[in-house]
């Protein structure tokens, strides 16, 4: 069995707050697959279903985000399960907007929820952290976290929980590193792949790069004339 906790804060106030990433993460799975309506349980709304043929329990902690460990941690000791058993999902201040990154362990990087995740689950469990970019002021971090997202923002924020959903069973095969493409080429990724060259553009065949460039920046030497017969008696003739 696994367990995927979406972290945020509960209630309508925080619903569409940047910290509650985690939460909407968690609701586009829902959405998107066959699993139970969400019901209260271990101070929390869950919801069950299967994954990639695997038994799956969806979890949102209506704790509050910094407290989100002692309502998974409840969960897995009734379930008698372990921190691989667990992924949880949520912001990260210091990824760009849209990207997201999957690492088993690891710090908490000033998340409170994660630090309640760690003392309450252990530290070994999968964290899947989605980018909400930085203010660039660290007295404006507060109001950005506990800020809504924009309309804008619905550029990379949907199809990044839509793509997301709709690979969510890799979670369950750990197919960590194939979930991470998925998303970059949602977001734009096949924009980063190298073009093909224009003709105009290739290197000549046999040639490096460097070797190209400093063919390229040599002076042309006279053939004939006084100047040539002057290299000609410091230099010799030498062939090329």
């Amino acid at each position: 069995m696994l367990i995927i906790a979406g972290l945020g804060n509960p209630g309508g106030k925080y619903a569409g707050n940047r910290h509650n990433i985690g939460f909407m993460a968690v609701d586009a799975i829902h959405r998107r697959h066959s699993f139970s309506p969400w019901s209260k349980k271990f101070r929390a709304e869950i919801a069950e279903g299967e994954l990639g043929g695997e038994k799956v329990l969806l979890i949102k902690p209506q704790t509050f985000i910094n407290l989100s460990g002692e309502s998974v941690g409840e969960a897995m000791r009734f379930y008698k399960l372990q921190p691989a058993d667990l992924v949880a999902i949520y912001d990260e201040l210091d990824l760009p907007q849209g990207k997201a990154r999957l690492k088993t362990g690891g710090g908490h990087g000033g998340h409170n929820g994660i630090k309640s995740l760690d003392a309450h689950c252990g530290k070994e469990y999968r964290r899947l952290r989605l980018g909400i970019g930085h203010p660039g002021v660290k007295e404006m971090v507060q109001n950005h976290v506990l800020g809504d997202f924009a309309k804008a923002d619905k550029v990379w924020l949907e199809p990044l929980l839509d793509t997301l959903a709709d690979n969510a069973d890799m979670l369950v095969r750990n197919e960590d590193s194939q979930l991470m493409n998925k998303i970059a080429l949602a977001l734009g990724g096949k924009a980063e792949e190298e073009k093909p060259r224009k003709e105009s553009e290739k290197k000549p065949a046999g040639q490096s790069h460097i070797r190209q460039a400093r063919n390229s920046n040599q002076p042309k030497l006279p053939v004939t004339g006084p100047m040539a017969e002057m290299l000609k008696k410091m230099f010799g003739n030498k062939g090329e």
